[in-house]
């Protein structure tokens, strides 16, 4: 990290691939609530990246690199979509994941992406 260059801390806005549990005619709705706070978002500067999760069963690679069809039977929980925002604050946060709640109909889990300033 360059001298005198302060990094915002960026965050992980998750759902759970069961806890969207929207209408198929509501579906165009939600699209263009979401996009909508994705472009705010953007406008704002604080969008890095995000994106739904296509619902399948994932392939998860150990240490030894032995590849099986995951998750693994006592998992319950599934990324259904995320979004990673750079903000300055935990409320910041906070005050997206509610805006993103609000647009995908869908309640939004906040967790801090721990920084690393070799990457």
């Amino acid at each position: 990290m360059r001298e005198g260059v302060i990094r915002m801390p960026k965050y992980l806005i998750s759902f759970d691939d069961g806890w969207m549990d929207v209408a198929r005619e509501d579906l165009p709705e939600v699209s263009r609530a979401s996009h909508a706070v994705v472009d705010e978002a953007k406008a704002a500067g604080v969008w890095v990246f995000g994106g739904g999760l296509v619902t399948q069963r994932a392939s998860v690679v150990a240490t030894d690199g032995t590849v099986t069809e995951g998750p693994f039977p006592e998992t319950k929980a599934v990324i259904g979509g995320f979004s990673v925002i750079d903000v300055p604050s935990h409320e910041d946060a906070l005050a997206w994941a509610a805006k993103i709640a609000a647009s995908c109909r869908c309640t939004q889990e906040v967790r801090v992406i721990m920084d690393d300033p070799e990457s």
